[in-house]
């Protein structure tokens, strides 16, 4: 193909009954499932084989469909077939309904013929065959000519194939075709009823035949699992769908993939994203941003904004359990948004706890420094757009002609005949105005403007194990408790889906230079007003909460920095410095003493 190189963005599951071996999977960019089709019965019966794809040509820079999308299939489909106008996903998702359609269904049979599309307990799909098949040259001038696309432009990077298998099956006795996503939005009209009968081929085999493993075209990549039924939400966001590049796309290993926001593991987090409009969106046909992460999909509706304005967007997602990237794919129903990706990386911090301390532990060179400054944003401000209608009643004329039609006599005596009635109809009739008062008001727009504060306190203190403590006085090699209490200030009473509370603190000790080492603190109370307590040492004999003051640190000033953090808001985290200490006189030696009476 002129040396070019086809980068394949489609993950096929191949579907399988557990009597047959799983296939190895493709490349990195391929996945595979199982499943079993069940018993059909006479009027709701599907045979292997009858399947095929609906192909769509997309602009890859505006994600728009080229022209009509087109079928292609291995077998001739029933003349009295029932099925829908031919629609891509893409327009789905953006809105469109589904019409019902019979006869003259518009198909093509592919020369050489496609691979087996959809699996069944009996007979597989391979990965390997559909991959090369779509990315294949034969299979880039076959869409080139159906479509009337040039081959070299088709296939420059200009353009994208979005590819969704087909089924044709017969259900309530009556011959149909539909894709994954057709049968998951029919279903949901019918109120799951075929769901009820075509479970294992309309909501399993026929959408986890293809998913995206990488978001694409403003589509999100599927994570979930690959075998089992499926919910008519999970397949109209994530499956039933394939994307092939014709252009060489490098994809970077993970751990070396950029990311755009560091978030902390299971952490409840605040992500957005700018939507701006140049055209009025009002609450007749408001906006939906819909985040797709991990899975779900997560929408905030009912966004306005006047001609040419601007907002922020967000979700509020609770952050996975362990170390990864997350990819985080955003789309609209109306406006552009000011990102269609967003990499998250997810970073523990408690991985560098302080060593057991020991009695003999010494440290002759010890000398005190300034606790450090970490990055601190201790309020934010935002807004949101709201509309209100602006009535403007006018009188908006219809007018109308009324007809009156009457007959005019006309006699006239005619020899031989008598009088005639050479009359003739005439319409009296009215113009009348049926016009009708219209409201033809405008929507005027307004922001309500949100500001949220962020205040903690630390309180070091020796732990209530410690038996020579006075205050907060006591004597080095004991250990100390930091209490952290943090709070979400704002006057909005709607304030709390926007935001979350500080939900992470981490301490830093003098006698590692607020280096090296550092204590995570543990979450015991949620929300705006939260509290942070040091988790339970490892090294305490009594499991305490608690950090040990090193027994050689000198008398003085013992202060323990603290950073609070995640605290998020639509505009960004917020977090605060914190210092607080003890005072450190004598050790615990000093304690100690010997009865030899």
């Amino acid at each position: 193909m002129k040396n070019k190189i086809i980068s394949f963005l489609l993950a096929v599951a191949v579907l399988m009954s557990s009597y047959y071996p799983a296939l190895a999977t493709g490349d990195g960019n391929v996945d595979s499932g199982s499943g079993g089709m069940g018993v059909g019965t006479e009027n709701y019966h599907w045979s292997p084989g009858n399947d095929g794809v609906r192909i769509t040509v997309i602009d890859a820079a505006t994600g728009a469909p080229v022209g009509r999308p087109q079928d292609y299939t291995n077998i001739i489909p029933p003349a009295g077939m029932s099925y829908f106008d031919h629609k891509t996903k893409i327009e789905y998702l953006n809105g469109a309904s589904l019409t019902l359609r019979y006869g003259d269904y518009a198909y093509k049979n592919p020369v050489p013929p496609l691979p087996r599309i959809v699996s069944d307990s009996t007979g597989n799909a391979n990965l390997e065959a559909i991959k090369q098949y779509f990315c294949s040259e034969g299979a880039a001038l076959m869409v080139s000519n159906d479509f009337g696309i040039n081959f070299d432009m088709l296939t420059n990077g200009d353009y994208k194939l979005f590819i969704e298998p087909i089924a044709y099956f017969k259900y309530a006795g009556f011959n149909v075709g539909m894709t994954a996503h057709e049968a998951a939005l029919y279903d949901t009209e019918l109120g799951g009823a075929m769901r009820s009968y075509m479970t294992s081929l309309t909501h399993q085999n026929l959408p986890l035949s293809m998913f995206l493993e990488r978001p694409d075209l403003g589509l999100p990549a599927y994570s979930g699992v690959s075998t089992g039924w499926q919910t008519n939400a999970t397949i109209i966001t994530y499956l039933g769908m394939g994307i092939i590049s014709y252009t060489d796309v490098e994809y970077e290993e993970e751990d070396n993939v950029e990311y755009t926001i560091e978030y902390r593991p299971n952490t409840e987090v605040i992500t957005a994203v700018t939507l701006s409009s140049s055209a009025e969106i009002n609450y007749h046909s408001s906006a939906t941003v819909t985040f797709h992460i991990l899975g779900r999909a997560y929408n905030m509706s009912g966004v306005v904004m006047p001609a040419g304005g601007s907002q922020i967007v967000w979700c509020k997602w609770t952050t996975p359990a362990t170390e990864q990237m997350v990819t985080i794919s955003v789309a609209t129903n109306k406006g552009v948004l000011s990102e269609n990706q967003v990499a998250a990386k997810i970073v523990p911090l408690d991985e560098n706890p302080p060593p057991d301390p020991k009695a003999d532990d010494r440290n002759d060179t010890f000398s005190p420094v300034s606790s450090p400054i970490n990055p601190e944003r201790k309020s934010a401000s935002w807004s949101v757009w709201w509309a209100r209608w602006h009535e403007n009643w006018q009188w908006v004329e219809d007018w109308q002609w009324v007809a009156d039609v009457r007959w005019i006599s006309n006699l006239v005596y005619i020899d031989g005949a008598g009088f005639v009635d050479y009359g003739y109809y005439y319409d009296f009739g009215q113009w009348f105005d049926f016009g009708e008062w219209q409201d033809l008001g405008w929507w005027d727009f307004f922001t309500a403007n949100y500001h949220a504060n962020l205040a903690a306190v630390s309180t070091i203190a020796p732990d209530e194990k410690v038996p020579t403590a006075v205050g907060s006085l006591m004597k080095s090699g004991y250990g100390i408790n930091n209490t952290v209490t943090a709070n979400i200030d704002s006057i909005q009473v709607e304030i709390d889906s926007h935001v979350t509370g500080a939900q992470t603190a981490v301490s830093y000790f003098p006698e590692f230079g607020y280096t090296t080492y550092w204590r995570l603190l543990d979450l015991t109370s949620r929300g705006r007003s939260s509290r942070l307590e040091l988790k339970y040492n490892p090294f305490s004999t009594y499991n305490r909460r608690v950090h040990f003051t090193p027994v050689w640190y000198p008398n003085g000033r013992y202060d323990v920095y603290t950073w609070v953090l995640d605290a998020w808001t639509p505009v960004g985290m917020l977090s605060v410095n914190l210092t607080s200490g003890v005072s450190i006189e004598q050790s615990v030696f000093d304690d100690w003493y010997t009865n030899r009476e």
